[in-house]
Order: C-alpha cells, then structure tokens, then sequence
C-alpha cells in the first residue's frame, strides 16, 4: 500500500499500480472460490487520534472490511468499476471532476450510482483505501477555491501572477496547487472566513499596510484551499493566522479542519492540514472585551460545543480550547466577524486586528 509518508510523490503510474494489485487479489480469491474482500480505514473522529507532534489527526488503524455478498454487490461492484474509472484516467494521463464520474457510473448499468452523494462517499472509500488523496486518481473537486490577494507572486508554469494586481479582485485557488511555485516577502498569512471580511480587507490595501497575504476560506476551506495555505507555510515558512467567527462551526469546523483535518478525512490530513495555524480571534473573550453584538446559542450550537468538549481530540488535548468552549456555553452567546463594524466599518482592521498581532497571548493554540 502507498504510505502516507510518501504521498507527496505519489505518481499516477504508482496508483494505477496498486489498483492493479487489489484487482488481481480480488482475482485470485474469486478463482479460489473465496469472498473477495477490500479493506479501507474507518473514517470517523473515533478512529483518530490528535499527534501533537505532528499537529495533525492521525489514524488509530481500526478497518472496516467490504465484503462480496447479495446485500453488497452493488456498493462492491461500484468500487471496483470507480478504480477502474482511475485506472483508465491514469493511462491516458487525463482526469474528471468528482460530477463527472457521477455520470460516467451511467454506463455500469445496474451499478449505477443513483445520487451523486453516493458517488462521492465510494471514492472516499476508494482514496481512503489506496491512502492517496483523489486528485492523485485522477479525480478533481468541483468546488470553487479560495481567494488570495497580497504581498505574493504564483508561479504557475511560464506565468507570473502577481496577487497584488488584481484591483479590488483577487487571485482564485485552482483545484490542483501541487505545481505551483511562490515568492513572497510577506511576514504572515492571514486566513478569514468570510468573503465579506476579505474584500474590506482587500479593497482597503490591508496586505500592504501589514506585509501579509490574505486568503479567504468562504466558509470550510476547500481542500485545495487547505493545501495552498500549508504550501505557504511549508514552503515560505510563514505563520498562519485565522479569523472566523465567533461560534462553535468557526471554531471546530473551520479551524479544526483547516489545522489538524478531520476524522473523515483522517487519511490524508497530513497532506491538507496546517499545523502551524494560530486561532487569533473572535474568541469568547473578544466578545467580552470589544463589547461585541452577539446572537443567542441555539440548540444545535450548544449541542456541537458539548459534543467537541467530550470526543473531539484537539479540544481535549489543549484546556485553552476546552475553556474557551466552556466559556461560550456559560455566556450562551455568539459573535460574527463583522460585528466588530459596531465601532466602524474599518475598527477592524484599523484597531483590531492591529491589537491582537500584538498580543499572542490573547491567541488560540
């Protein structure tokens, strides 16, 4: 099997390879009468574990075995013909989006995926399995990337984009970031979550004023947008500080994902984490402290914040996080980033974000 340590060079070739192997195992178990099976990790925050180490969600190794029988020929015949789908990719050195192989299973006939989140569960599966992420089978997201504006130039291939000459636009993330190359005198990377927050940032020249690049996540970054960020801070050894809003889906599903991944997609986090990510706010306590507008916790809010505090491996390995959660459970409130326009249109990035840089220990591990 094609480790994780090794993923980065991964080749098509070194897929289609291991495809092929699971195939002729399948083979020779039919040819001898035996129930072929496939193995794939099982992929829920109960098999992961947080390695602080390597500041990412790591597998605990437990499996889940896909077995040939009646009640699962269609879901085991689906997996084979979709790695089949990766085979034929991969010699032709060509590639599909996840929406196109929805409607390339039109030709399995009876094995046909019936909705396209079907389809997109199996190739979870199937990359889960061959520990490889999709767009190493030939399979590309169809989600948009984030935005990049600032002190950054990509090289992609013969051109130059300069991410400081985009006007009041910015520079999209393409779905495949492997080839590209930066250069950057940039002092950090400033990460949001919102589009909104972004372009007052980036219409007022931000990034010039603090020397940084800015990204926007619109929300749970893509995973080419997880990637282009650990790229930069690999790469150009540059932080990496987040602003989201104030409430439990900021935190543990914006930020967890975009620093240490996921349980579901536990397989690959090392590859599409950035461990070296700080969360620089809106905490609880900025709630306090700016006087912020708040909206009420709802039921689903409440419920999420207990559910992090009691199973979610990052929370329970750093009590900064675990007050901080208890802390807005206490406070039965929320914050949105743009509350911080109570005090001005531009207090945050006038004011704010000025006093938190200059203040770590107001910080987020």
């Amino acid at each position: 099997m094609v480790k994780a340590k090794t993923r980065k060079n991964v080749s098509r070739e070194d897929v289609l390879k291991e495809i092929v192997c699971i195939a002729n195992s399948i083979y020779k178990d039919i040819s001898k009468n035996k129930g072929p099976t496939v193995s794939m990790p099982l992929r829920s925050l109960s098999n992961v574990e947080y390695n602080s180490k390597n500041g990412f969600f790591e597998l605990k190794g437990q499996k889940k075995v896909r077995t040939l029988t009646a009640s699962t020929i269609k879901t085991f015949a689906q997996t084979l013909l979709l790695m089949n789908e990766s085979k034929k990719l991969a010699k032709i050195k060509d590639t599909a989006s996840k929406r196109e192989a929805y409607y390339i299973s039109k030709n399995w006939g009876a094995a046909a995926f019936n909705e396209d989140s079907e389809a997109f569960t199996v190739m979870d599966d199937v990359e889960a399995m061959l520990e490889v992420n999709r767009e190493q089978m030939g399979f590309i997201p169809e989600e948009k990337g984030g935005a990049i504006a600032g002190k950054l130039i990509v090289i992609d291939g013969i051109d130059k984009i300069d991410c400081t000459k985009f006007g009041s636009g910015a520079y999209s993330i393409p779905s495949t970031v492997e080839h590209l190359e930066f250069k950057t005198k940039a002092k950090f990377v400033l990460v949001v979550e919102t589009s909104a927050l972004f372009q007052r940032l980036n219409n007022h020249k931000y990034w010039d004023k603090a020397n940084c690049i800015i990204v926007a996540m619109g929300g749970v970054p893509t995973r080419s947008t997880r990637r282009f960020v650990r790229r930069l801070s690999d790469d150009m050894n540059l932080p990496v500080y987040v602003f989201t809003d104030g409430d439990p889906y900021g935190y543990l599903n914006i930020y967890r994902t975009l620093k240490v991944g996921s349980g579901n997609a536990a397989h690959i986090n090392e590859f599409f984490c950035v461990p070296k990510a700080k969360f620089l706010g809106v905490t609880p306590q900025d709630i306090i402290d700016y006087k912020l507008p708040t909206h009420a916790l709802k039921d689903v809010d409440i419920k999420r914040i207990k559910d992090g505090i009691k199973n979610d491996p990052f929370v329970k390995h750093h009590k900064q996080w675990e007050n901080a959660l208890c802390m807005m459970i206490k406070m039965r409130v929320r914050s949105e980033q743009q509350s911080l326009a109570k005090h001005g249109l531009n207090y945050v990035l006038d004011n704010y974000l000025p006093q938190k840089l200059k203040n770590p220990k107001t910080w987020l591990p």
